[in-house]
């Protein structure tokens, strides 16, 4: 649908049935909303706003757009994507603003969108919002805010993913491991280009900010710069973390192998005589000895007990003590 609101000369906010009524009013500003629109009214970006092509092209494609700012003659184009908590999916909202107007077009039903409507509506409008600029404001400010309880969640995940190494299995452990840096990407494939965005907005020529607007939009490009370096260091932690999994996986595996390589080295010589001992020949020397069998057992004894004793003393056998205290120092840094 497409809902209407403006600011008359008498400084009283007004809804319109239609854009057309709406122009016909003596306004100061107006904010037209398509929320969810048809393919019918998307035709009004067009029809009563002479929009440029590529920016409408950019609006009613149900692909993915990247958060960017475009500057036209006489107006801005931006795109943003609000945050779907849930699923880390990105939401696509398309802007148009100048002095006059602000337009907004998006497919979801976003709650930020109905708020800041409502809160228009009732008078209860932050100062800042007196204007298309101000809307613009809060719309960015309200969409990056939304980002930082996803983004602390996944502090949290982290955090609880490294003190639960005892716990669970690697594997189990490793599979929420790469799903929380896939939920990451998602997240930075959003951060990233809105902070260049704003960068656009702020240092560029087409947009005539006042200095206080400058300081609301700085604001908002702070917290977008501090969730993109919040970003950036789970990055690296997850990767401490994935290569402490590696480590100690390795080091599990090594002293498996050390296990059955001792055990192997020690039934080697004892399985020779035993084969030895074993073969169908007549005439054996040792055969015909009447305490021969027990003579041999106690030799294969004694030779399996000074293996063992060779083995611990030159350091093959000190793992099995200090394994399970050796990971909890790589995790417990």
């Amino acid at each position: 649908m497409i809902r209407v609101m403006g600011m008359t000369s008498g400084g009283s906010l007004s809804q319109f049935d239609t854009i057309k009524d709406a122009k016909k009013a003596s306004l100061r500003w107006m904010w037209v909303d398509f929320n969810q629109p048809s393919e019918r009214e998307g035709k009004e970006l067009s029809k009563s706003f002479s929009f440029h092509p590529l920016a409408i092209e950019d609006c009613v494609e149900k692909g993915y757009q990247r958060p960017k700012f475009d500057s036209y003659h006489q107006y801005i184009f931006l795109v943003l994507h609000h945050l779907t908590k849930d699923t880390y999916e990105a939401e696509e909202v398309d802007v148009f603003v100048n002095e006059k107007m602000i337009v907004t077009w998006h497919y979801d039903q976003l709650n930020m969108i109905d708020e800041i409507w409502e809160r228009q509506l009732s008078g209860e409008g932050l100062a800042e919002e007196g204007n298309p600029i101000g809307l613009l404001h809060s719309i960015l400010d309200m969409t990056v805010d939304d980002y930082f309880p996803s983004v602390y969640g996944i502090e949290d995940v982290l955090n609880s993913i490294e003190e639960k190494t005892d716990e669970n299995s690697s594997h189990d452990l490793m599979d929420r491991l790469f799903d929380v840096r896939h939920d990451m990407q998602k997240l930075r494939r959003s951060l990233v280009p809105t902070r260049d965005m704003l960068y656009r907005l702020l240092n560029g020529t087409n947009v005539a900010l006042t200095r206080d607007q400058q300081l609301y939009f700085s604001d908002v490009n702070d917290h977008v710069i501090k969730l993109t370096e919040m970003l950036e260091s789970y990055r690296e932690f997850s990767s401490d973390i994935r290569d402490n999994y590696i480590s100690v996986s390795s080091d599990k595996m090594n002293n498996i192998m050390m296990t059955l390589t001792v055990i192997t080295t020690i039934f080697m010589p004892l399985s020779f005589l035993a084969g030895l001992y074993g073969m169908n020949f007549v005439f054996i020397p040792e055969l015909e000895f009447e305490y021969g069998y027990f003579v041999l057992l106690g030799i294969m004894f004694l030779i399996a007990v000074v293996m063992f004793i060779v083995f611990r003393k030159i350091g093959w056998l000190q793992f099995s003590r200090s394994k399970k205290k050796k990971r909890r120092r790589i995790f417990k840094r």
